[in-house]
């Protein structure tokens, strides 16, 4: 059993390092659909359940210590990606698909809770909160509203699950209908040209960035993420205080704002942002699951079908934007799957209808990031009045 903190964290992070590098050299279908990032918090919950390492004071102050300074450095280095004079180039119709289906799911949500409300515990409007951050931005603003809310990371539990299951079914589903998109792009009368032309444009911009990685790179990065971290901390305790704007609320939505400030500047071209946010997320979501234990998810099923009754409702409410809008299949397919899968998924929905569509599918992914965490708290606030 691990006792000392050095060790516990030392361990989850080889674990999850060995779970990253099986999703690599394998060529099983079976990370398609069960990503590293998922099978690393259900592996991190069931060696929590069989008592890998005690719950101790110096594990408990490692463990709350790490996880609350490299959040809000997650999240700003998540965000120099999200440049919104690109995003604002996808042209009208594609942002309306996009906000179409984000405003169907955050509706899905109140909608799901207000018919499952009597199957759940009082507090469960947390956990659905930190789920749709997940289902319009991506884990890290799933995380983000977990800690912003305070959700226990035994619910967490629950969420992780709908969003692998549910997640799973869904990306599926799409990827079958892109076959019926010419019946459907004739009954919405929607006109493709616009969307190849800014596909092709895109792929273009992308081609001509930097892309390898320097030592001065990572540790530009490095600073200053976590210098942001620290000043969104100090001067998210300065403002004030409400039953739901805690000091980490604040701390997360101004890690947001520079964040996306930020990367409207040469800052944005420094690569290797990525790769360091996804190293802090995978360490954020590991410590979160070795907190939280098998034998409380005794409720399931029932969170599982609550799942699919959300993704119903986003379904409906986007195939009758898309006739009102008159929008094309692609748009509708890769905004919702911007949304509930993000950057790691969007793109093989894009690339499903043509190669030079990929950009499009990152940066419809991406602009969830922006809005998730924000737009989540939004449906929190409702989901706790009802």
């Amino acid at each position: 059993m691990i006792t000392r903190g050095f060790t516990y964290v030392a361990f989850l992070m080889f674990f999850a390092s060995m779970l990253v590098l099986a999703e690599k050299k394998t060529k099983s279908k079976f990370f398609n659909y069960v990503p590293a990032i998922v099978l690393l918090y259900f592996s991190a919950m069931l060696l929590s359940t069989f008592g890998m390492w005690e719950k101790n004071d110096e594990i408990t102050s490692v463990y709350k210590g790490l996880k609350d300074n490299l959040l809000p450095a997650m999240i700003f280095l998540m965000l120099l990606r999200c440049d919104m004079r690109k995003i604002l180039k996808l042209g009208p119709k594609m942002l309306i698909g996009l906000f179409s289906a984000t405003i169907s799911i955050m509706i899905a949500f109140v909608v799901t809770y207000g018919i499952f409300k009597g199957f759940f515990e009082p507090d469960t409007w947390k956990a659905f909160a930190a789920l749709c951050g997940s289902w319009i931005g991506g884990t890290g603003n799933m995380v983000a509203v977990q800690v912003a809310l305070n959700v226990p990371d035994s619910k967490l539990g629950y969420t992780l699950l709908m969003d692998s299951v549910n997640y799973s079914v869904w990306v599926m589903f799409l990827l079958w209908l892109v076959s019926f998109a010419p019946k459907f792009n004739k009954w919405t009368k929607s006109d493709t040209t616009l969307i190849d032309e800014i596909g092709e444009k895109l792929n273009a911009d992308k081609e001509n960035m930097r892309k390898e990685i320097e030592f001065s790179d990572l540790i530009i990065l490095l600073g200053l993420s976590l210098f942001v971290s620290a000043m969104a901390q100090y001067f998210g305790n300065m403002l004030p205080q409400t039953v739901f704007f805690q000091g980490v609320t604040w701390t997360v939505l101004i890690a947001t704002l520079v964040g996306v400030i930020l990367a409207m500047t040469p800052v944005a071209k420094i690569p290797g942002s990525s790769q360091l946010s996804n190293i802090m997320l995978y360490t954020i979501v590991a410590l979160i699951a070795s907190r939280a234990n098998f034998t409380e998810l005794t409720k399931a099923p029932i969170y599982i079908i609550a799942g699919f009754c959300i993704l119903g409702i986003h379904f409906i409410i986007s195939i009758l934007a898309a006739k009102i809008f008159k929008l094309d299949l692609f748009t509708v397919g890769v905004a919702s799957l911007a949304n509930i899968g993000g950057v790691a998924s969007a793109p093989i929905l894009a690339a499903a209808y043509s190669e030079a569509l990929v950009p499009i599918g990152i940066l419809m992914a991406l602009m969830g990031y922006i809005i998730g965490t924000g737009g989540a708290l939004m449906v929190g606030k409702v989901l706790s009045i009802m």
